[in-house]
């Protein structure tokens, strides 16, 4: 069992590594740069280097989802058991790092990979003389809010997920009244910034992330947020 979780657990850091590294890669290197590219390069860049790269991106997910899993049920028994495992310090922190890593594997294969495919698939067709799809700056953007949406989750998803095995105290006091508030609490505020990223395009509540430093700076706020939650009286 120690060398099943051992491989587990490599496979899942390799290929979280190079899942977050290429959702790195696509919000801090590639998006400012189509912005200040010419249209030609660009096009090229969406036809050629895009696919490759979320392809890479979409299966790094894809078995980093997976392999989570499978070390997270493995725990809940290995701990004690589901009532162990979610009143204590691990189970917490784990917990809120794999529900910010599910949504953030959701939003690459139901938001940004379908609509990347019409993205790629409208760039093409203009390329070969063709009329551009409609619909496919809308789905660029929707694209864009949730690969936003996903690196903020990422700050607060990783410090929990490095939490749940190195920082031991981080929970409070608990009672069953406390961990009731902890989680409808949690809920909330992720499914918030969840929903900001699935409904409309435009708004107030969406410039935070249509900037770099606006974006760390929500995950870093978010991360905040949710550590003072695990000390709920």
């Amino acid at each position: 069992m120690e060398i099943y979780l051992f491989f587990l657990r490599w496979i899942h850091f390799l290929s979280g590594i190079t899942w977050i590294g290429i959702l790195y890669y696509f919000n801090f290197v590639q998006t400012p740069f189509f912005a200040e590219t010419d249209a030609a390069v660009r096009s090229g860049a969406v036809q050629k280097l895009v696919p490759r790269a979320l392809w890479w991106f979409r299966w790094g997910a894809m078995v980093t989802f997976l392999a989570g899993a499978l070390i997270y049920i493995h725990q809940i028994g290995l701990r004690g058991g589901v009532s162990a495992f979610y009143t204590s310090p691990y189970g917490l922190a784990i917990t809120i790092g794999g529900l910010l890593g599910t949504l953030m594997f959701l939003n690459v294969w139901l938001v940004i990979w379908p609509a990347q495919k019409v993205v790629i698939a409208s760039t093409t067709q203009v390329a070969q003389g063709g009329q551009a799809i409609p619909e496919a700056a809308a789905r660029g953007r929707r694209a864009a809010l949730a690969s936003r949406t996903n690196t903020l989750f990422s700050i607060p998803m990783l410090f929990f997920m490095g939490a749940a095995s190195h920082y031991t105290t981080l929970v409070g006091q608990t009672s069953t009244a406390t961990l009731t508030w902890f989680w409808v609490i949690n809920l909330v505020i992720i499914g918030v910034v969840e929903l900001n990223a699935l409904v409309g395009t435009q708004g107030p509540n969406k410039k935070p992330l249509d900037s770099i430093s606006g974006t760390l700076w929500a995950g870093f706020i978010l991360t905040a947020i949710l550590y003072f939650l695990f000390w709920i009286p």
